[in-house]
């Protein structure tokens, strides 16, 4: 594994989101889902009618997982994306898993160059966390684009992180029993690549996989969807949107990806036992899954499958 330092700058930030409980005893191995929601959060940026600005319970953070290990005296700490949330994320982080480092994590991974995944970073910066040395897991191209850009190569002079590159389909073992596989995925590139995580503890295993174009362009470069359930416990998949008809005047052809209505469909022939797996996440702040008492959520719900919920812990 070659390791490229790099540097990272800090721009502004604004998050607010409520405070809640685990949901789940805590065990020694777990991923603690941090954020549920697409890039931008809920309430989005220029949605004023949104009722999640006055209610605190309705707001969501973007994407994000957290895998800790509590094995040790001193628990380490991963995040799976760097979101723009990322405060709060580690703020819930240190409730679950506390450390003499409440600013440190052991390691970042990130799926890809788009804003709710890898913005976060920005709050290690000298500016903010002034963190030193955390491990960044990042594919060639999105290394790259983090040491040629500004303000993201603003960095490794002060030592705040520096970069793991990693390959595609070579696992990273991160301690006993605990490793973190990159697959790539179709879905757009404009500045890096785009991947999800396998990621296999001492006795169970989950893939990440927020974001990607559709599934039927996955099986046309030899991958099926199915197969990849069926290899693990838990399945956190993309459900940017419920439907094709979100993004009035919007032409949603150019941000691809499968609908959560259209996953329900293709996935109908698994047993219940494949169903339960699915943990649909990365819910764009149109996506009617964000309210439980929605048809769409009782639809999902009936029809097997479950949506991720944040502050929720699976055990590894």
């Amino acid at each position: 594994m070659k390791r490229l330092p790099i540097l990272l700058g800090l721009i502004l930030l604004a998050a607010c989101a409520p405070e809640a409980k685990l949901d789940t005893p805590q065990c020694d191995v777990s991923l603690l889902v941090l954020g549920v929601a697409q890039d931008a959060g809920k309430p989005q940026i220029g949605n004023p009618d949104d009722p999640a600005w006055d209610d605190p319970s309705l707001r969501r953070l973007a994407t994000s997982l957290a895998l800790i290990d509590r094995r040790d005296e001193k628990p380490k700490r991963w995040l799976f994306d760097a979101s723009p949330d990322i405060k709060f994320q580690l703020h819930r982080l240190n409730k679950a898993a506390p450390t003499d480092k409440p600013a440190h994590v052991t390691g970042v991974f990130l799926t890809h160059a788009h804003i709710g995944h890898y913005a976060g970073l920005m709050m290690f910066g000298h500016e903010a966390a002034g963190a030193e040395n955390i491990q960044v897991f990042a594919m060639p191209r999105m290394a790259d684009f983090l040491a040629q850009n500004g303000p993201w190569s603003q960095l490794m002079t002060y030592h705040n992180i520096f970069a793991a590159i990693m390959e595609d389909g070579e696992a990273e073992t991160l301690a006993d029993n605990i490793s973190v596989t990159p697959f790539l995925v179709p879905h757009r590139q404009e500045f890096s690549e785009v991947v999800g995580f396998l990621i296999q503890g001492p006795e169970k295993t989950a893939i990440y996989l927020p974001d990607i174009d559709s599934w039927e362009k996955w099986d046309a470069e030899g991958t099926r969807i199915e197969d990849k359930i069926a290899e693990v416990d838990y399945a956190f998949l993309d459900a940017t949107f419920y439907s094709g008809d979100e993004l009035p005047g919007r032409d949603m052809s150019k941000v691809p990806h499968p609908t959560v209505s259209h996953s329900m469909a293709r996935f109908a022939s698994l047993s219940p036992e494949e169903k339960a797996k699915v943990h649909f996440i990365h819910m764009n702040h149109t996506n009617p899954l964000h309210n439980a008492g929605s048809p769409a959520h009782a639809t999902t719900r009936k029809s097997g499958f479950n949506v991720a919920k944040e502050n929720a812990e699976m055990c590894l």
